[in-house]
């Protein structure tokens, strides 16, 4: 039996494209996948979550979901709320996730739209089509008894092709939409499946929201479906996504250096106060002229603490109340 190979043309408009994008990864390497940024890490993840579920109509906002996240009460569908909570179950699940196996794709799926349809997680076994914001159908999927073997041949190819993986992870995102296995929860799926496929290459994918930047060209990500659909081949929507990648990696290298800067001045303000010899964070912060004790920890002292600029005088027990800090 002849292997399955989705239709497409690799153009050297997308080769520039990927060495674009390419390029910026490689200003980000000195990041360290934004371990030292955890709070940049938690606005793309939460921006991630709100910007996917609201292409599909979704109707909390950014806010919204970070109470809802963050265990706050908050009033609103109770299925809105309750998809946020399982798309952060999801996402946090990445690290877990074989992007290259179809039963961890319907575990995903399953977490993703629990308690929100009726066999989560399970291929589908009726008819289903593609409506964009308007409502207009776009694309008729496949019948349901060939789901199966459609999404067995697309993970062969997947775990096979040697294509570069900013294409091939766009390749799968519309080969994926046009089978469109699932009874429900395709588009949010598929999403997250090309962020899986990319951390898989470059694991900083898993914190950049590649998803607000589809919801900013919300209209545009439908018409490269529709346009690759009625053409035949994925070019059209390969290029679209390459955009939005080559968009969002950038706005990461600029938020990133903003971030850096802002804890490069924070480290800079304790140093000026700072001696060689020990004081305590209470003291510190009066130099500071802080009052919260919590921001002063995350934002002063932590970092200063990881870039070996300052030390504990009992680093054994980092919480003790006679703790104090010097200059090193």
């Amino acid at each position: 039996m002849e292997k399955y190979i989705p239709p497409y043309e690799v153009t050297e408009e997308m080769l520039e494209l990927t060495a674009e994008i390419t390029e910026v990864l490689g200003k980000l390497s000195n990041v360290n996948d934004l371990e030292r940024l955890p709070r940049l890490r938690r606005v793309n993840r939460i921006k991630s979550i709100q910007s996917s579920l609201a292409i599909e109509n979704n109707t909390l906002s950014l806010e919204q979901v970070t109470d809802v996240i963050d265990g706050k009460r908050v009033l609103g569908p109770q299925n809105d709320i309750l998809a946020v909570k399982n798309a952060f179950a999801a996402y946090k699940m990445l690290p877990e996730l074989d992007p290259f196996s179809l039963e961890d794709l319907k575990k995903a799926h399953g977490i993703m739209m629990r308690g929100l349809v009726e066999g989560a997680g399970e291929l589908r076994t009726g008819s289903v089509g593609v409506v964009n914001e308007q409502g207009k159908v776009l694309h008729v999927a496949p019948p349901h008894d060939m789901v199966k073997g459609l999404m067995g041949q697309l993970f062969d190819w997947l775990k096979t092709s040697k294509t570069q993986m900013l294409i091939r992870s766009s390749i799968f995102h519309y080969e994926f939409e046009f089978i469109h296995p699932f009874a429900d929860g395709n588009g949010r799926t598929g999403r997250l499946w090309q962020t899986a496929l990319l951390a898989s290459w470059k694991p900083i994918f898993a914190w950049i929201p590649i998803e607000s930047i589809i919801k900013d060209n919300q209209q545009e990500y439908y018409r490269a479906i529709g346009l690759s659909t009625s053409e035949g081949k994925a070019n059209r929507f390969i290029l679209f996504m390459l955009g939005v990648i080559e968009k969002a990696v950038t706005e990461l290298a600029r938020d990133t250096r903003s971030h850096q800067s802002h804890i490069s001045n924070q480290i800079k303000s304790l140093l000026s106060v700072i001696d060689t010899y020990p004081q305590s964070a209470a003291e510190l912060m009066e130099k500071l002229g802080l009052k919260s004790r919590a921001a002063f920890r995350k934002n002063y002292l932590q970092p200063a603490l990881e870039a070996g600029l300052i030390a504990m005088t009992d680093p054994d027990a980092p919480t003790s109340r006679n703790q104090r800090y010097f200059k090193i």
